[in-house]
Formats: structure tokens, sequence, C-alpha cells
């Protein structure tokens, strides 16, 4: 039978040495929930010690993708009322990804159709990491005025050159061959071999089975683009940063900067420091914790609840940000989103 959207949101199986998890919200793109995340880190808790698990293979229901991100609709209202519930979320969540990242068995990433914010989260953080010809992956955080999480920050500050923050300020998506350069993911399979392949890992190894149906990706537009991305996104500033692509002379680099000043200015800013902090911590738990602490500031910041009224409850796509200019934005506003929350932490960095 296939999956239903009056069925749980989070199916849980077992086949042969596979358990398998299908997130089961399909009319949200399967939007994550906290009831989702906590479900999620409860099965992998106990199929970490579960001989008879030897993979497990996570990926959404429907045709549209993989997972949309979190309830931004839930965050926008907690935050609108000035509630304290998208903290729980998102310590909850962060530590999901952790347990991701750290899962002592193949985690097996069916990255298919959309896969955002929180999507990219129980994904790219996996093992094994699966894209196709449909795949669209985005941190498109600085559009709601928000600040990329989930360990994003962790994952962009890692990708060659400069091309994390450029997707980090624009909030960019990209296909199968620029997340495969962007290290998001390891391999290619066409979307009808999907299920062929979630099938064979129950009963054979995942390195033989993935190389069996995986395939060359077609080629993305990033690695084309790359000294103007790299030059212009050193510079130290997202003022000199917008600058320098106007000045670049590609006519691509001036529609990049036009986008970048369509976003949150303030989310601009805490993303650049965000992504430059990021390389110096290195590792994903201390970068968890940092995101924790930007995303609870974020919480009684007016750019969030107003962007995600804009592309998701009014639709207007017409955000009034505050301030609305990138020079409104004090070095010590910045600074205020790294300071510890006057809330647990993850209890993640080591």
């Amino acid at each position: 039978m296939a999956p239903e959207e009056h069925d749980a949101p989070v199916l849980l199986r077992t086949e042969g040495r596979a358990a398998y998890i299908t997130l089961n919200r399909p009319r949200a793109i399967n939007a994550l929930t906290h009831p989702m995340v906590r479900t999620i880190d409860a099965a992998l808790a106990g199929w970490e010690s579960d001989d008879a698990v030897a993979t497990v293979v996570v990926s959404g229901a429907g045709e549209r993708g993989l997972c949309a991100g979190g309830d931004i609709r839930a965050i926008h209202d907690d935050a609108r009322a000035g509630g304290r519930a998208s903290v729980g979320f998102w310590r909850d969540e962060y530590r999901l990804n952790a347990r991701i990242a750290r899962f002592p068995k193949p985690y097996v990433a069916l990255m298919d159709g959309i896969v955002m914010g929180g999507g990219v989260g129980v994904s790219a953080h996996g093992s094994v990491r699966v894209v196709t010809e449909r795949s669209r992956i985005a941190m498109p955080e600085t559009g709601i005025g928000f600040v990329p999480d989930v360990g994003g920050t962790h994952l962009l500050a890692r990708a060659p050159g400069e091309l994390g923050t450029h997707l980090a300020l624009t909030g960019e998506a990209v296909g199968a061959g620029d997340a495969l350069l962007l290290g998001l993911v390891d391999h290619f399979v066409p979307s009808a071999r999907l299920a062929d392949l979630a099938a064979a890992v129950a009963s054979e190894d995942v390195t033989a089975a993935v190389r069996r149906y995986a395939e060359p990706a077609p080629a993305g537009r990033l690695a084309g683009a790359r000294a103007w991305i790299d030059h212009c996104y050193a510079a130290d500033t997202v003022e000199d940063i917008v600058d320098r692509l106007l000045a670049s002379g590609e006519s691509e680099a001036k529609e990049t900067a036009e986008t970048i000043l369509g976003r949150s200015p303030r989310s601009l800013k805490v993303t650049l420091e965000s992504i430059r902090r990021a390389r110096v911590l290195g590792e994903l738990e201390p970068v968890l914790e940092q995101e924790f602490r930007v995303s609870c500031a974020a919480l009684s910041s007016p750019d969030l609840v107003e962007g995600i009224r804009a592309q998701v409850v009014d639709k207007d796509r017409c955000p009034r940000w505050s301030p609305p200019e990138l020079s409104g934005v004090t070095r010590s506003e910045v600074e205020r989103h790294f300071a510890p929350p006057a809330v647990e932490g993850l209890g993640l960095a080591r």
C-alpha cells in the first residue's frame, strides 16, 4: 500500500538487513514537525545497537521531494506569539542531525526532488547520499529572514572555494552535478532506479548496490562560475561582496547581486559570519551549537516572522525587512546572534 496523507507522518519498517524511514507528509513536501524529529531519532537510537539492522534508508513519500524543510508555518506562529516551542524543536532537530552524522552503519539518503533546509539536515549528514535528475537542493533561509541551520553552515563552509558562501547568501537551489561538486552528495542514480536501489540494500552490501545503480551525473553550472564566485565572495563584508558582484562584468554576477539585495539584510550579515566561523570551528558538533545560538536569537527578529509571512503565509513575495538596508545592520546586532542563549544548549560540543 502506498503511503497516504492520513497515515503516520513517519513510516518505519524493516526488510531483510535494512531499516526504512519514509517521511510521509507528501502534501507538505514532507516538511518536518517536532514529533517527526523525535520519531526518527528514537528509531535511529534503537537501530544503532540492533544487529539485525545493517543499513538505514531514508526517503520521502510522494513525487515532489524528500523534504522541503522544517514546518516554518509553525515557527512563524510561535515567533509571532512570542513562544519558545521552536527552541525545543531546533534542539531536538540539531541533535538528530548530529546522530545521523555519527551513525555507525550505512545511512542511505535518497535525495530525490526538493531537499531544502531541514531536509538537508536529515540527508546530507548521512554516509551514502544519493541524488537524481529531479533533485533540487538548497538552504534558502536568507529569503525568509532566517539563517542556514541543521548543520548547513558546516556543509557549505566545507565546499570548494566560495561556492558554499554563494549558496548560503543567495539560497540558490542546485541540481545533481553541482551538489556533487559542493560535496553535499555522493552518487547520482536516475529516479527510475531508486526503488530498485532501496530494495537491493535489504539483502546486499550497500557499496555494491550503489555501484550497480549509480551513473555519471549531468554536468552542473557552478564549476564554470568559480572564477567570479571565488573572487567576489572572498570580500570581508556583504556590502563588499555585492560591490564586487556588480563590478565583475559578468551578467550572472550582476543578477546574483540583485538576488542577494532582495534577501533579509540582517540574515545576510549573520549568515556570512556563520559561514566564516564554521570554517574555523571545523567539526559538526560545535557548528550545530553555534547554529542553535543563532536560531534562538533569530526567533526574536522581526525578519523571521515577516519573511515567512511573505513567502509562505500571504505569499505576496514582498517582505518588508527591518532594517531594509545592509547599512542598517550593526556589528553589535550581528554579534548578538552568537551569544549563548538563556536556555539549555545541545550538549554536543566536544
